[in-house]
């Protein structure tokens, strides 16, 4: 009997779900009369389920049918004493142009919460469902000023929001931060659609002052915080610097968040601001290994900012450097490093096969010794010394079968092939790496295997191909200008060749490189108007935006070039970044 009794209840329950579906998509697709029929069927079967009064008033109201309305929602009132009741019929009386009824039922529901502040929550929702924003502001501080545990900031942020009021939005968000600490990831996104880069927006400012004065009236670490994500949304790294080190002396923790400041700054290009950081990390930290770190980034950012009259205190850095921390293990980053300034800054190539020889005497793991046969095997690509090269790649693929470096030593393969003129074993290698997990990877291979494949097929004898690799080849070698030269060479005898493209645009960022960025900017003019149907026009628009945004301080030409992207070349990789920046110039906040 008990089974019976079960079996007919979910095929009760089964039916129920059926006619709810239904009536959904009657109503979805416009077919209200259909859609009526559903919804009474179903609220004649429980006339104390909300959801299908909701559903029910609406549906009648879209067919205009408002008397009908206001008996249905009378007659709930008399069965369950629901205030937000009172709203839905207010609203029901003012489509039928009945102001004063309207009003009436609004308060109704407003006094019911004076009352009870608990029934904010239900009032507030139905007020928000009809629009009636002012209203739910209204239902939500009464009961937050007669129950102050009671927290509606968050709706009442997202209400100031909708309405376009950004700074009580603003305080919203942090008054309901202030009790819910837990949520600080939660605002912070929800702030974000607000901030910009741009330093002349104003909601930047805004918020900046509520901040300082939160911290003001009522001091706390998280306001200091929040104004540092502030800052690094501005890119303002040197003033999220000065919060970072409040959180820090006042608590006297972790190192942690500075040195994550440190490396955005770094990332963003912004190296000043980086090394200022990373000072302070090595300065402050009584961690070896963080200081060492630290040690690392700074001198990894002299060197890249450096002139060849720098090298000689930069050696005598790094020397210092192993004369204090030592040659071992904890100190292989630096080791690799300054391997690589041997040979690439101070042409000591053999000094840095040597230096590097040595390192791989060290007691370390797999991953680590391939870091040093990586940079081992780069250093032999820069003496030409290709078959031994390809012998330290190979051993890192061997024992470290599929992970990101062993990927990443396929691609150095590929390359050092493609520098030897052997183009069908650097797209053997390409094929594979089409899958690669490292999405940078994945992408340098693509670009490869397109440049030889485009220009194998047209050229058997591969002429300008091999010219190009060789240009390349120089390019890493850091002998730019005889790169440009051979570069100079393929643009004047193969005028009319698919390599002509990449040809302009390898130029155009050697000469970014040696900071000659009028040059650049003609060739990546020249690549728009003459291959506007190419596959590089879009790397040549970001990179002509770029120049003219950073470089030549024309941000209208910038924006121009940002708005093509977003416009003509949706599928571009920059469509993102440049759509970011393109809305910064224009003074939107990010989205």
């Amino acid at each position: 009997m008990r089974f019976l009794f079960i079996l007919c209840f979910l095929f009760s329950l089964n039916g129920f779900s059926q006619d709810d579906i239904l009536a959904r998509e009657y109503f979805k697709n416009g077919e209200f009369e259909k859609a009526l029929i559903s919804y009474k069927k179903l609220y004649s079967k429980n006339k104390r389920n909300r959801n299908y009064l909701t559903l029910l008033v609406k549906t009648h109201q879209q067919l205009e049918q408002y008397k009908a309305v206001d008996t249905l929602l009378l007659d709930y009132l008399n069965i369950v004493n629901n205030p937000a009741t009172y709203v839905k019929l207010g609203y029901n009386y003012m489509l039928q142009k009945d102001t004063l009824s309207a009003k009436i039922n609004y308060k109704k529901a407003i006094d019911a919460v004076e009352l009870k502040p608990q029934l904010a929550t239900i009032v507030g929702i139905d007020f928000e469902d009809v629009s009636l924003l002012d209203q739910a502001i209204e239902v939500y501080n009464i009961a937050m000023e007669a129950r102050p545990e009671l927290n509606y900031n968050m709706k009442l942020a997202r209400i100031y929001g909708e309405k376009g009021d950004v700074e009580k939005m603003f305080n919203s968000y942090i008054n309901f931060l202030e009790i819910n600490i837990n949520y600080q990831n939660s605002i912070k996104r929800e702030l974000s659609t607000f901030v910009s880069e741009n330093k002349e927006n104003e909601n930047n400012s805004l918020l900046r002052k509520i901040l300082l004065k939160k911290n003001q009236t009522s001091p706390n670490t998280m306001w200091n915080e929040m104004l540092s994500w502030l800052f690094t949304q501005q890119k303002k790294y040197n003033k999220a610097f000065i919060q970072e080190k409040a959180i820090y002396k006042r608590e006297l923790e972790s190192l942690e968040r500075i040195e994550e400041l440190a490396n955005i700054a770094y990332t963003q290009k912004q190296p000043e601001a980086a090394k200022k950081i990373y000072q302070f990390i090595v300065d402050n930290t009584q961690d070896i290994d963080i200081k060492i770190n630290g040690h690392y980034n700074l001198i990894n950012i002299e060197t890249e900012n450096a002139s060849k009259e720098d090298y000689k205190i930069i050696n005598q850095t790094y020397l210092s450097l192993f004369d204090t921390y030592g040659k071992t293990t904890r100190t292989l980053d630096l080791q690799i490093a300054y391997a690589h300034f041997l040979a690439f800054c101070l042409d000591q190539t053999k000094e840095a096969v040597s230096f590097l020889k040595n390192s791989l005497k060290l007691e370390v793991s797999n991953y680590l010794l391939a870091k040093i046969k990586l940079e081992l095997g780069d250093i032999l690509v820069l003496e030409e010394k290709f078959n031994e090269a390809l012998i330290y790649y190979t051993q890192i693929q061997r024992s470290l079968k599929n992970s990101t470096i062993s990927q990443e030593a396929r691609f150095k393969v590929a390359k050092t092939s493609y520098y030897k003129g052997d183009f069908k074993w650097a797209e053997s290698q390409l094929k594979i790496l089409k899958a690669s997990t490292s999405q940078l990877t994945a992408n340098d291979a693509l670009d490869l295997k397109l440049l030889i494949a485009d220009n194998k097929a047209e050229d058997s004898l591969q002429v300008a191909l091999k010219k190009y690799a060789k240009a390349d080849l120089l390019a890493f070698q850091n002998k730019k200008e005889d790169a440009i030269i051979i570069l100079n060479a393929i643009l004047k005898e193969h005028k009319t060749e698919a390599i002509i493209p990449q040809t302009l645009l390898k130029q155009a960022q050697l000469f970014e490189e040696k900071k000659q960025f009028k040059r650049a900017k003609t060739n990546y003019e020249r690549l728009i108007q003459d291959f506007k149907e190419g596959i590089l026009v879009d790397d040549a628009i970001y990179a002509l935006a770029e120049i003219y945004a950073n470089k030549l301080d024309q941000p209208e030409k910038a924006k121009a070039l940002y708005e093509s992207i977003i416009f003509e070349h949706a599928d571009s990789i920059y469509f993102v970044e440049s759509r970011k920046k393109y809305r910064a110039l224009r003074g939107d906040a990010i989205n």
